[in-house]
This record gives C-alpha cells, structure tokens and sequence, in this order.
C-alpha cells in the first residue's frame, strides 16, 4: 500500500536567531511532537536537534523546508487542518512570507522509500510547472493512491 509523502517550504521573515521568529521557534519542539505521535505519522527530515531547520536545500538562506511520510492523505490532513497544528498555519503570515505559486508537493510513495531533499525539489517544482498531476499535486486536488506495483517515481519534465 502506498505511503504519501509532503513537502512543503517557507521563507522566513527573518533568520531564526531573529526576536521575529521567536514565536515559531518555540514551538518547533511542541507542533514536531505533536506530529511524531499523530495517527498515520511515519517519518520526517530532520537533524540531530530534531528538526530541519538548520538545513539549506535552497541558495536562498531564509528557505526553511519540512519534508515528512505520512500512511495515509486523511491522517496528514487530520495533523495539519485538524490539530493544535492549524493554529500555527494559521498565524504563519506572521512569521513567512507569501509565496508566489505552490509551496507545498504531496506524492504518493512505495511502502519502505524515504523521499530526499532532492526528491521533495523535484515534486514541488513539477507542481509549479506541470501543475496537479500525480506525479505532484496538492490538498485542493489529490490525486489516488496508485495501484500496487505501479511505478510511483515515474518522471514529469520539468523544464
């Protein structure tokens, strides 16, 4: 059965150190938990601090990424719209700014793979130029998990 992976990404108003971003900092520890014991939760990128933070997977050093594998669409959805962390999405314009196009890539991925930076990249740049397909697609449009043995990394050209 396949597994649906996320990313999405966000540039900061200000670097982390900033009193700006004070507020999102402190909750990194609580909203990640949160994450790490929700229902369907599998994996997410992170370093030895236990967040992704510190990583830069874009020259731009405000990009902060968050990249994470979930069992199913409804148990991400049921994390991100319907738990404590919906309050901090929605008092993200405080701390981000506004993207011009997607900033967040759902796919769906075989049972056993770890997506990279490298991959989530690729899918949300597929979603900016190719728009919703399955091969990257978004909330407002999902597409279905595949059939099983489909080959779910297939390439869209992303020119």
């Amino acid at each position: 059965m396949s597994q649906i992976a996320q990313v999405n990404i966000a540039r900061m108003l200000a670097p982390l150190a900033d009193p700006l971003m004070a507020e999102f900092v402190a909750q990194l520890d609580t909203i990640n938990a949160l994450a790490d014991n929700s229902p369907g939760f599998l994996w997410r990128l992170q370093t030895a601090e236990g967040n992704a933070t510190s990583l830069q997977p874009y020259e731009d050093a405000l990009i902060i990424v968050n990249l994470s594998l979930w069992v199913s669409l409804a148990d991400l959805t049921a994390f991100v719209y319907k738990s404590r962390h919906r309050s901090v999405l929605q008092q993200r314009h405080q701390w981000f700014q506004r993207f011009d196009g997607p900033y967040t890539a759902l796919w769906w991925v075989p049972p056993g793979h770890i997506p990279d930076v490298a991959e989530a990249k690729q899918r949300l740049a597929s979603l900016r130029t190719q728009g919703e397909t399955p091969y990257a697609f978004s909330f407002k449009k999902p597409f279905p998990a595949p059939e099983e043995g489909s080959d779910l990394r297939t390439q869209v050209v992303v020119e």
